[in-house]
């Protein structure tokens, strides 16, 4: 009964009636150890272990792997000296719980003295080499085996494949004496992963059976490369459409900018009464352009009992941000029970977008006392926060404190903050130096245009005028650079300089971005851009500026 309790993994039934029985065998104690070091309760597992008048390898074994996957090396190294009998199990497990925890020397030593090994140690071996990025390892062991199975090629093509090397993975593919569903799909998602989706294409038209798993690598090869088309063809010829193929397709939508389809992809989803899952929501979520939507996507969130899901909270925080609803981030955040690193990153990245730098500040203090370690992207909001607060002394101090406190490389987004905030802060020159001293690769278009943005703001136009040449060569096709020294030039009412630069930008066609706003009516979104009359409703909404909103303006001025 224990051992039926067990195999329907039940553990609290089965340990009420372990304790309750009146006698305990050799059978009984090891199942148990088994099922505690299985659950990571390692104390438990070794009291009853400790107290066995008779072990059997059942029990040392279990041991054993439980140290092993909780990263306990050093005991489960001496248990494993200390066992007077060891099988092929135990020798097995002993090398990949080495592997598991980086230590492949040892892996390799554990395999060199199996007595006999047969085609599970061999393979578990080349698994372990091709798990530690050691492809070239695994491939001389892989040529010396005496005996292979299909797994054993499976593991060897994803191997190469992992590690770029398509060629040696099409040959071994191409030399494997039988295949089986899972040899097509990796070869499938291999080739894909590494750009050939043509190739890709034609050993998926080439396969006999073709399971989901098939039809979903090909379709997210496509949606990871932007062919949304190709993928919504594919999809729509799919005779057995699982929920992974709707999250490819509701996923592949949103990462490419098509909010709209995904929404209409979700919609049909339901209409056919496909429960909907996390990774879902997190699409739909995402995908979510207007107040409205989000809050419809956020209601179904709380319908399907997912309130308190944190990477789906995580992304509503982000969202309603996004769509300018502060108040609703907050709630969202402090109503969950979970709060990781993304969760508190969330919250601080909202803060500071909002302009809100105090609140920002406060925030991370409340996620350093509970106990979660910042990322680069907390560093991003941190410093985001200070930049739109003009917090100038704390924006430095965090920036030093990144490496220095918690061994974090500054990227090109820390920098291009810093100087943004050096530049809000008046300290332009402190901000030159910033540039100069900082890595060469980091150095993008993006931090010097915060640099030229604070040159312009102060009116050094000499060197404004400098870093503009710099972003140019680097993006030429960029309006940016172009539009921040024309505006540095009209700042100090140098007018043929300001034309001379309007005219350069005719010249090499640099079109500048028109600016637009957008607002939401009754769910529909209206877009105006600078000059556009295009909207059917374009008298009355005129009028109604002219009537009501002009004069209100002039009244303030």
């Amino acid at each position: 009964m224990v051992t039926v309790y067990l195999k329907h993994k039940d553990l609290p039934k089965a340990e009420r009636l372990f304790y309750s029985m009146p006698e305990r065998n050799i059978v009984s104690d090891s199942a148990m150890v088994h099922a505690y070091a299985k659950a990571g309760r390692l104390d438990e597992a070794r009291r009853i272990f400790d107290l066995m008048p008779d072990r059997n390898v059942y029990a040392w074994t279990s041991l054993i792997s439980g140290y092993f996957q909780n990263r306990i090396v050093d005991e489960a190294r001496r248990l494993l000296q200390q066992m007077p009998e060891k099988n092929v199990v135990t020798w097995t497990i002993a090398m990949v719980g080495y592997a598991q925890n980086g230590l492949i020397n040892e892996a390799r030593c554990i395999f060199d003295h199996v007595p006999e090994k047969n085609v599970i140690v061999w393979t578990a071996m080349i698994k372990a080499y091709v798990e530690n990025q050691q492809v070239d390892q695994a491939l001389e062991l892989f040529d010396l085996m005496p005996e292979r199975n299909l797994y054993s090629w499976n593991v060897m093509i994803q191997g190469c494949l992992n590690d770029n090397r398509v060629d040696k993975g099409l040959e071994l593919f191409n030399a494997m004496p039988w295949r089986n569903a899972v040899s097509w799909t990796t070869i499938v998602t291999g080739i894909a992963r590494n750009g050939l989706i043509e190739k890709a294409k034609e050993y998926f038209d080439r396969m006999p059976n073709r399971d989901p798993a098939a039809w979903n690598a090909m379709m997210t090869a496509y949606v990871d490369e932007g062919l949304m088309t190709k993928a919504n063809e594919l999809f729509n010829s799919m005779p057995n459409k699982d929920l992974v193929s709707w999250n490819a397709m509701i996923d592949g939508y949103t990462k490419n900018g098509l909010e709209g389809e995904a929404l209409k992809c979700f919609r049909l989803m339901l209409r056919l009464c496909l429960r909907p899952n996390q990774t879902t929501l997190t699409s739909i979520v995402t995908s979510c352009g207007a107040i409205l939507e989000l809050m419809q996507a956020h209601v179904l969130v709380l319908l399907l009992g997912f309130d308190q899901d944190t990477s789906l909270n995580n992304a509503l925080v982000t969202m309603y941000s996004r769509c300018g609803d502060i108040n609703s981030s907050l709630i969202t955040f402090e109503n969950l029970k979970v709060k990781d690193v993304v969760s508190w990153t969330a919250i601080i990245l909202a803060y500071a977008n909002h302009g809100l730098g105090n609140q920002a500040l406060q925030a991370f203090a409340q996620m350093l006392r509970s106990g979660n370690e910042p990322d680069e992207i907390t560093f991003v909001g941190l410093l985001s926060a200070c930049s739109h607060a003009g917090l100038v002394k704390k924006g430095q101090k965090f920036f030093e404190s990144m490496r220095h406190a918690y061994g974090l490389k500054p990227r090109a987004e820390h920098y291009c903050c810093l100087v943004d905030i050096l530049g809000r802060g008046k300290l332009v020159e402190e901000a030159i130096t910033v540039v100069n001293q900082m890595p060469p690769e980091e150095c993008d278009g993006v931090v010097l245009g915060a640099l030229l943005g604070a040159c312009k703001l102060y009116g050094d136009v000499g060197v404004a005028n400098q870093i503009c040449d710099e972003i140019v060569e680097r993006e030429p096709g960029s309006s940016g650079a172009y539009v921040l020294m024309a505006n540095a030039y009209a700042a100090s009412e140098r007018w043929s300089d300001f034309a001379q630069v309007r005219k350069k930008m005719k010249e090499r066609n640099v079109k500048k971005v028109p600016g637009f706003s957008e607002i939401e009516v009754n769910g529909k979104n209206h877009v105006f851009f600078v000059g556009d009359r295009s909207h059917p409703e374009k008298e009355e909404i005129y009028m109604l500026l002219k009537e009501n909103l002009l004069p209100l303006m002039q009244d303030m001025i």
